[in-house]
């Protein structure tokens, strides 16, 4: 019932007029016929590949958004801009307007949602850690006194401090700029432990030259929604978001796009994370909603 309760009123916001002259956004695109996404270098959720173009999981639901943009605004000539950002970059890049939307494996919770908006989930991921395969580290009690990366501006960061407060685990926590430099430090003995979303743990450990070397442990610290981000208080560009999310879920195109990302060799290595959907991603998708959990 609760589900349904939040499906309704997802409904009733989408077929709320929205007024589009109270978003700079569509003014924005109608008058440089071009939508930039952001993105975040996290495969296989988002990347840019060889070609300059960005690709995954997220870019492939962004581009079905894009097209939804296309029609509605009536802009058959418009073009689609994909630019880097970073785990920082993202948030300023929204707000100084650089970027439209930001494609990739940002979690949606209730701090972000005080400054940005956010669609329907296209995953959940749980925190765990990833170790050496030799390190003996099974659970988070055995990261007394260790020294533990994870990645800046992430919402791990703030999981770990507080839990190093709780438990008195005298952590030495140090971050790394990117995911692949958290990773390149525990990789080099730089550092004991990863902690960090799971699947993204399960892709840096595939693409890795020696996968077997590394194991991805712990209980689940946390559950984590990924959504597309944009500005806040934007009802006009919001509501053509949502609205083609929900088709894209409705029509059952997100399990075609998932299977293509996460049960088949992808790029940029054509490693296969072989993970199939999660259970909390495929009940979430029978009631569709953008509002979740803290």
């Amino acid at each position: 019932m609760r589900y349904a309760v939040l499906y309704f009123s997802v409904l009733i916001s989408l077929l709320t007029p929205a007024h589009a002259s109270s978003s700079d956004t569509l003014a924005k695109i109608r008058k440089t016929q071009t939508l930039t996404i952001g993105v975040r270098e996290s495969p296989p959720f988002a990347f840019i590949g060889a070609n300059g173009q960005g690709a995954g999981y997220a870019i492939d639901l962004c581009s079905k958004v894009a097209d939804a943009i296309k029609k509605e605004l009536k802009l058959p000539n418009l073009k689609v801009q994909f630019t880097p950002v970073d785990s920082s970059t993202r948030f300023s890049a929204l707000l100084e307007d650089k970027i439209d939307l930001e494609c990739g494996s940002t979690t949606n919770n209730a701090e972000r949602r005080k400054k940005f908006d956010f669609t329907v989930p296209h995953f959940f991921s749980s925190v765990k850690a990833l170790v050496r395969a030799d390190s003996g580290i099974k659970n988070w009690n055995q990261f007394r006194n260790r020294t533990i990366v994870t990645t800046k501006s992430t919402t791990t960061v703030k999981l770990l401090a507080d839990r190093n407060d709780i438990n008195s685990l005298n952590i030495k926590l140090i971050e790394g700029n990117t995911d692949q430099d958290s990773f390149k430090m525990v990789e080099e003995n730089k550092a004991d432990a990863f902690p960090m979303d799971d699947v993204l743990l399960y892709s840096l450990r595939a693409d890795s030259k020696n996968p077997a070397n590394f194991a991805i442990v712990g209980d689940a610290l946390s559950v984590e929604p990924y959504s597309i981000m944009m500005r806040k208080d934007e009802p006009g560009f919001k509501k053509i978001v949502d609205t083609e999310m929900l088709r894209i879920i409705n029509d059952g195109e997100i399990y075609k796009i998932y299977d293509h990302w996460f049960m088949r060799p992808i790029p940029p290595k054509g490693s296969n994370m072989n993970m199939p959907m999660g259970f909390l991603l495929r009940d979430s998708l029978r009631f569709p909603t953008d509002q979740v959990g803290n």
